[in-house]
Formats: C-alpha cells, sequence, structure tokens
C-alpha cells in the first residue's frame, strides 16, 4: 500500500548535521523542517488567514505610538489678539520677542504640549525630547527585548507583553504633568514598543507555508500604512480638543487587541519544535492545518518529526545574540544589513517629523505621506517573489537619497513636496524589502533577535532625526533633508556585501546555513 505521506517517506529525518555533505553547486535536498510544516499546513486557508490578520493588526497600533508626536507635540498656529497695537505684532513675528498679551493660541492650550506646558521658547532640545526619548527607548527596549522572543518566553508571548505594555504606558502618558514626565512614560513606551514589530512580522510568516511567506510579511506593512493613515484622521477629528485624547482613542483599543491575541493566536510552530516542545507543536500544528490534511497528522507521523530531534540552545535569553555574533559569517550580514537600515530609517522616521518645515498644511502633507506608503507596501506584495533583494535596496536608497537632497536645492514648493514624497515612497519600499530580507538571511533559532537589531537599526535613525529635524527648522533644509539624502545613500552601499536570498529555503540552524553558504563559497562577501 503506497504511502500517504510521500514527502515522509523519503530519507532520514535526522539531526541536520548527520546531513552528507553537498556536492558543488548543490544544496542538500532533504526534507527540512520548512517542508514538513509546508506539507501540514497545505494551502492558504481560512484559519492562517485570520491568525495572520490579527498578528499583522500589531502594526497598526505601533504606527499609531510611532507617529502620534507629529501631533501631540506640534507647534499650534497663533495670532495677533491686536495688529495694530504698539507691540508690532504681525505673522512674521516671533511670539517669543512679543509681550505675552499680544498674542494669543488659535486653539485652546490644550491642544498640543507646547502650548500647554509653554514650550514655544524653550528650544528645539526641549520641544524635540519626547520624540527623542521615544525613540531612545526602543533602541534600549530592543537590545535588552531582543532575545526574548527566540529564547524564553517566543513570537507570541513576546508580541503580547510589548504591545500591552506599549499600550497601558500611553494610557499613562495622558496623564502628564510636565513635559520631563511626559518624556520619561515615553521612553518607557519606547522600550515596550520595540519589539512589537519585529515579532508580529516574524509570527506571521512562520505561521504559514514558504509559498506565501514573503507575501504574508506585507500584510504588516500594509497595517502599518493604515495606523499611520490614522492618526490625522483622528487627530482633526479632535482638532480643538486635548492632546490626550489622542493618546486615548489609540491606546485603549490597542490594550483590547493585545487581550485578543492572547486567547486567539498560535505560537510558533517553528519556534516551539527547536526549543523540544513538541506536544505544542503537534497541537499548533493540528490546529492551523489545512482540513484536508489534518487526518494524517497522526500520533505516527509526530513520533517520525520526534525521531528529526531539535538543536538544543542554552537557557541563557541572550544567547541567540551570542550565537549571533560569534559566527563571523552571521555577524558580518547583521553588521552590514543594519547599517542599511539606519541610512532607511533615517529617512523614513525624519522625513515625517520633518514635515513642518516644508511650509504646508501638516494633516494634509502627513496624509500624503500615509498614503505614499500604500502604493509602497502594494508594490512590495506584487514584485517580492521577483525583486533581487540587492538590487531593489540599493536602487531604492540611492533614488531616495538623490530626491531628499533635491528638496535643498529647490524652491518651488509643489515641487519640494513631490520630491519629498518619492523620497518617503522609496524608503518604505526599501524598508518593507530589508524586513523580508533580514527574514531570510539569518536562520529560526537567532531569526527573531536578528530582525530585532535591524530594527534597532532603523530607530537609531529614528532617535537622531528630530535633532537634525530641529537643526533644520534654524539653518535650513541641508541640515536635515541633506543629511537625511547623503547617509541612506552611503549606507545603501553596504547590500552589496550580502548574499542575495531570492527563492531559497529558510534555514532552522545556523549549521544548515553554513552548508548553504558553502555551496555559494566565494560568490558573496558574507
Amino acid at each position: 500500500m503506497a504511502d500517504p505521506n510521500p514527502l515522509l517517506s523519503q530519507t532520514s529525518w535526522g539531526e541536520p548535521e548527520a546531513a552528507p555533505p553537498l556536492t558543488e553547486g548543490k544544496l542538500d535536498r532533504r526534507p527540512s523542517l520548512d517542508d514538513t510544516i509546508e506539507h501540514c499546513i497545505g494551502d492558504f486557508g481560512w484559519t492562517q488567514i485570520l491568525q495572520v490578520t490579527l498578528v499583522s493588526f500589531a502594526w497598526f497600533f505601533d504606527a499609531q505610538q510611532t507617529f502620534i508626536s507629529i501631533f501631540t507635540d506640534a507647534e499650534p498656529k497663533w495670532s495677533c489678539i491686536n495688529s495694530n497695537s504698539s507691540s508690532s505684532c504681525n505673522e512674521n513675528s516671533n511670539p517669543c520677542q512679543l509681550p505675552r498679551e499680544s498674542w494669543s493660541w488659535d486653539f485652546p492650550a490644550s491642544t498640543s504640549i507646547i502650548s500647554e506646558w509653554s514650550l514655544e521658547c524653550a528650544g528645539a532640545i526641549i520641544t524635540g525630547l519626547p520624540a527623542s526619548a521615544f525613540f531612545s527607548g526602543c533602541l534600549v527596549g530592543g537590545f535588552a527585548l531582543a532575545s526574548l522572543a527566540d529564547s524564553a518566553l517566543g513570537r507570541k508571548n513576546m508580541l503580547v507583553l510589548s504591545s500591552l505594555l506599549m499600550s497601558l504606558t500611553g494610557v499613562i502618558t495622558a496623564a502628564s504633568t510636565n513635559v520631563w514626565m511626559y518624556a520619561g512614560v515615553r521612553f518607557i513606551g519606547g522600550f515596550a514598543r520595540a519589539t512589537v514589530g519585529t515579532c508580529a512580522l516574524v509570527l506571521s510568516t512562520e505561521l504559514v507555508g514558504k509559498k506565501y511567506r514573503e507575501n504574508v510579511g506585507i500584510i504588516g506593512f500594509i497595517c502599518f500604512t493604515l495606523g499611520f493613515l490614522s492618526l490625522p484622521v483622528i487627530a482633526f477629528s479632535l482638532q480643538g480638543s486635548s492632546w490626550r485624547l489622542i493618546y486615548l482613542w489609540t491606546c485603549v483599543p490597542s490594550v483590547l487587541y493585545s487581550i485578543a491575541v492572547f486567547f486567539l493566536v498560535r505560537e510558533s510552530p517553528r519556534w516551539l519544535f527547536i526549543k523540544g516542545r513538541k506536544e505544542e507543536f503537534a497541537e499548533t500544528l493540528r490546529s492551523i492545518a489545512a482540513p484536508s490534511n489534518r487526518s494524517s497528522l497522526t500520533q505516527s507521523f509526530f513520533g517520525r518529526c520526534a525521531d528529526w530531534g531539535e538543536k538544543k540552545q542554552e537557557a541563557d535569553v541572550f544567547s541567540a545574540l551570542k550565537i549571533l555574533v560569534e559566527k563571523g559569517w552571521s555577524c558580518r550580514r547583521l553588521v552590514a544589513v543594519m547599517v542599511v537600515g539606519f541610512g532607511i530609517g533615517i529617512i523614513y522616521y525624519g522625513m515625517p517629523l520633518g514635515l513642518g518645515n516644508l511650509s504646508f498644511d501638516l494633516y494634509l502633507s502627513v496624509t500624503l505621506n500615509a498614503l505614499s506608503e500604500f502604493p509602497a507596501s502594494l508594490l512590495t506584495f506584487l514584485l517580492i517573489g521577483k525583486l533581487d533583494r540587492k538590487g531593489s535596496v540599493l536602487g531604492l536608497s540611492l533614488f531616495s537619497g538623490v530626491c531628499s537632497v533635491c528638496c535643498v536645492l529647490v524652491r518651488w514648493k509643489v515641487l519640494q513636496i513631490i520630491l519629498e514624497l518619492m523620497s518617503f515612497f522609496s524608503a518604505c519600499t526599501a524598508f518593507d524589502i530589508v524586513l523580508i530580507y533580514t527574514i531570510e538571511l539569518f536562520p529560526t533559532c537567532v531569526r527573531n533577535s536578528a530582525v530585532a537589531m535591524v530594527r534597532q537599526a532603523l530607530v537609531l535613525g529614528g532617535a537622531l532625526s528630530p535633532v537634525l529635524v530641529a537643526a533644520g527648522r534654524t539653518n535650513g533644509l541641508l541640515m536635515s533633508y541633506g543629511v537625511f539624502g547623503v547617509t541612506i545613500s552611503i549606507c545603501g552601499l553596504f547590500v552589496v556585501c550580502l548574499p542575495e536570498t531570492r527563492g531559497r529555503v529558510l534555514s532552522d540552524t545556523m549549521e544548515e546555513e553554513e552548508r548553504k553558504n558553502a555551496a555559494f563559497d566565494g560568490i558573496y562577501c558574507v
């Protein structure tokens, strides 16, 4: 009688180390964990659609907290109380040089932290402190929490914990009484938020078969765009109301979302397997498998999987990061892709924060930038299976840099905003591709940590952006958009030293990835 599972009838399911040596130019085609999960999960069913969509929606709330300061920390418009008075007040005046009784805010002081706490003359360092504190918190949180999703907690639990803490911190932020408390709570919010996008991306791609992995990753980017786009809508609807309401309207739903993820989403079967939790691995595969394949997921089937064995890892929560830096090839890959990420991040986070320097309506310019993320995500979704990772990232980085520098050189405002949108669109597309690229560059045992570190590099660019934006207000666009463009162009060149990964099967252990590297020895820098 024919074996109902022909995939399992092939050669031994032993440890990866036991594989025969590769012949030149060939990869080991023995069934892997990827093949097993692909066989079990089958087609992209409704269960997977629900799971992936729910996980990816974490990006929606992530975007809101990332860019919320565009509105809560904005300097409101003001008007002269009596333009004919002896105070010589007019629209070109500096309010810091005018008597306080000669002008007033156009909206209630509570609409922004600037007006509520009288920070209009406090200087760029103080007014930019909350945004910088948030991104600094992201940096610290990323380094502190990056390895937990690979080691102790897993993808799902880390996502729930980060999302819940980010949301609760946002609610507390609304109770801030001064800029110092506000900046401190924003730092904590950034710390909690650091791994939300990373865990959502890795978990969503590990819940589906390899056929759909590239496209599934883009769902999160679309959700991020929707979250970004929701901000001007929420802010405009609350125009004239307290800035605190914006935090409450974005964070309370996020708390409810975190609870839903805890009860409705399954853990990554890949992570469960390599951690030796075979019973949970089996139960997870049964719950998300296509109905036509569930009958084949018998105890005998999982017994064969048990014979395969897992790669035991250290109990240290930072073990994944240690593995990354101890291996020369993985350390070089990580450094190269982080440099590329830093260059992209300085434009991706800096451009929206610097929109106030372009003399356009803030709500309109933010909306246009948010809308430009849609075609970027759509383009990536449609072409990710056909795009070479290296060439795409390099071309998009250079094009974004050129457009950013041109924003400094042109004086026509319409052309200026068009160039800004083109630069931001290119950076958004490069951002999407780099995260997918990073998933493909590193094996399962360190993947979440690697993606987290690349996100750290992106956020580092974001942490420096408010300083450059503040400098651009007083010293011209050269100090902001000019530096943005030069940085992303130079950093983008580092992608040439990374291997091309389009069409390659994901590895699960460092040894498996090293065997694949051996088949292409000498072709790539790392």
